[in-house]
């Protein structure tokens, strides 16, 4: 019998394997070997779970499994339990989509330097990306999970075939397989579950950059098997949408790269020390939009409400002690004015990331690529994307250099800094119901006690801090990873990308939330908002200039002491007019 722990992990193995590829039907190849060399023994089985034993019944269907583990083998019933020991482990998966046409599942054997693996034969990834499947399950989020990294990536590879193609190095119809493999990954996702690979690894990106080769090759090669282009085609065919029939006749194309090899021809003139850094700036381009509009909708909704409340006075405090008296408008006001100055801090250095080193190779000195490739890429990726990309000055300098994405990294924390400032302010306004500040209301999303009735919290302002923090956190983690570049090569730019990437949707979600969930609903309660400025002592400093600062003073202190009011006690100093006019809360705002 497994200890808890022991089936957790073989369960963790499967939820990963499940991961890679959420939208199709997956079952396991299960390859078993000793950690100590010496004998090692695979079998096909489809995973299930009973007894607290990852077991497995042979009728099934094949992606691939790489586990070294101990195995107890049934000759009467067939089924082999896993079992895994402390000095034997589940070290990796390797994951593929299984397509229920098939009759029976099928493998295909690639060779790389390591020697060699067998693969689903539909995966259209490679053994280069199968190797990183086995090495890295990190976070269990796939490459997939940013559609706007693979069309980065799919632009890059595009723009490199062209490129090739104007200069003599690339045959036309490989070129145009290749791009027309791109423009699917670009226009569909329906492929974009073969870039598997976890966002986190080692080799500073090379996994990401060999996943797209990989998969570009076999989508041309598929294309180049029919001769078919375009929209021009017959039924069952390639067609433009990316609608690949994996029929029988074609499965020698995936794997083969008899036309198109993923290093020779989608990699041609490049490096994944150029291309990748370059992908990802796309798809940070790309996929900021989606914060800037969030960003604007919430300013909009905050500038809503300073009209809304425009006439509501309230006081003012500063470190939490009663102030002067303003409205509630001016303070909505406030908080949409602070995140506008974000918004164009955002719109405005987003032009950092169109300094793209593609073509740069290894380390910037362009080796083994044409010398006009460089110049000619980034002009036909400007070209496909409509962005104003340019080459950098100093390519040794860009090759380690992750400048542009430390400043961006910045401006999402310096915006995630200032709204959960104002999920502060809102949670403190909001205070109460009948012990706290209570100036505005907030939409009641949710009872907010399992032991306390009645109580509702502030849970949407608890939830964007939490954002936040998220962002603010790992903000932190770009800049260590930065840091750590060395000689001529930043190797962590995957982490940077992730976390990057994902930032950019926390806040996207965090704005949106706030917005619809918390900020459109809010009210205000302006009898409460009267009550705290007709009782503050605050209020006491428009009567310097009649009373001047000691005797303004000693009017304070003494209202503070007796629970009289201000206006009661300044009358021992001036007369009801004066005091009413001085007093008057309105000609205190401006």
């Amino acid at each position: 019998m497994l200890s808890l722990c022991r089936v957790a992990r073989h369960r963790a193995v499967l939820a990963v394997a499940l991961r890679a590829s959420p939208h199709a039907m997956l079952t396991p190849y299960v390859s078993v070997s000793s950690k100590f060399g010496a004998r090692s023994r695979s079998t096909r089985h489809a995973w299930s779970w009973a007894h607290g034993s990852a077991r497995t019944s042979p009728e099934t269907h094949v992606t691939r499994v790489v586990t070294p583990t101990t195995t107890r083998h049934h000759e009467k019933t067939g089924t082999t339990n896993i079992h895994a020991s402390t000095e034997r482990s589940i070290v990796a998966i390797v994951v593929a989509p299984w397509h229920e046409e098939s009759p029976a599942a099928k493998t295909r054997t690639e060779h790389d330097l390591l020697g060699e693996l067998e693969l689903p034969q539909h995966a259209l990834y490679g053994i280069a990306t199968a190797r990183a499947l086995e090495n890295y399950q990190i976070t269990g989020i796939p490459l997939h999970h940013f559609p706007e990294l693979i069309i980065g990536l799919a632009y890059v590879k595009k723009a490199s075939a062209r490129a090739n193609f104007r200069l003599g190095l690339l045959d036309a119809n490989v070129a145009r397989a290749i791009e027309q493999a791109c423009d699917d990954l670009i226009s569909s996702k329906q492929h974009h579950e073969h870039f598997a690979v976890d966002m986190i690894q080692g080799g500073a990106g090379t996994s990401t950059n060999m996943n797209a080769n990989e998969v570009i090759a076999n989508l041309g090669n598929l294309i180049l098997s029919r001769g078919t282009y375009g929209s021009h085609q017959q039924a069952g065919s390639v067609t433009s949408g990316g609608n690949y029939e994996h029929e029988t006749h074609a499965d020698a194309s995936i794997g083969g790269y008899e036309h198109i090899n993923p290093n020779d021809h989608v990699n041609l003139c490049q490096s994944t020390n150029c291309a990748y850094p370059t992908a990802v700036k796309l798809a940070v381009v790309i996929k900021h939009r989606e914060l800037v509009g969030s960003l604007e909708a919430l300013i909009e909704s905050l500038d809503g409400k300073a009209v809304e409340f425009e006439s509501v006075i309230k006081m003012g405090r500063t470190q939490l002690q009663d102030a002067v008296p303003m409205t509630l408008g001016q303070e909505f006001k406030s908080f949409a004015h602070t995140l506008r100055k974000d918004l164009h801090f955002m719109k405005r250095n987003v032009s950092e990331l169109y300094e793209v080193n593609l073509g740069g190779t290894a380390i910037g000195t362009k080796i083994c690529a044409h010398e006009g490739f460089a110049e000619l890429a980034v002009a036909e990726l400007g070209l496909l994307t409509e962005l104003p990309l340019t080459s950098p000055s100093d390519f040794i300098e860009a090759s380690s250099s992750t400048g542009s994405f430390l400043l961006f990294s910045n401006i999402i924390r310096r915006v995630a800094v200032k709204v959960s400032k104002i999920c502060n302010d809102l949670r403190l306004l909001a205070s109460g119901p009948r012990c706290g500040f209570g100036e505005i209301k907030l939409p009641a999303m949710a009872p907010g006690s399992s032991i306390m009735p009645g109580k509702i919290n502030p849970v949407i302002p608890e939830v964007v801090n939490q954002v936040c923090f998220q962002v603010m956190g790992t903000d932190h983690v770009i800049a260590t990873a930065s840091e750590a570049a060395q000689l001529q090569l930043n190797v962590f730019e995957p982490i940077i990308a992730y976390n990057l990437l994902n930032n950019l949707n926390l806040m996207r979600n965090g704005l949106d939330t706030l917005r619809v969930k918390c900020i459109d609903g809010i009210a205000a309660d302006e009898k409460r908002c009267a009550e705290l400025v007709n009782g503050s002592i605050g209020i006491v400093t428009n009567l310097l200039p009649v009373l001047g600062y000691k005797k303004a003073t000693a009017v304070a202190k003494e209202a503070l002491a007796t629970g009289v009011p201000v206006s009661v006690v300044a009358l021992q100093y001036l007369d009801d007019a004066t005091v009413r006019k001085a007093l008057d809360p309105k000609t205190m705002i401006r």
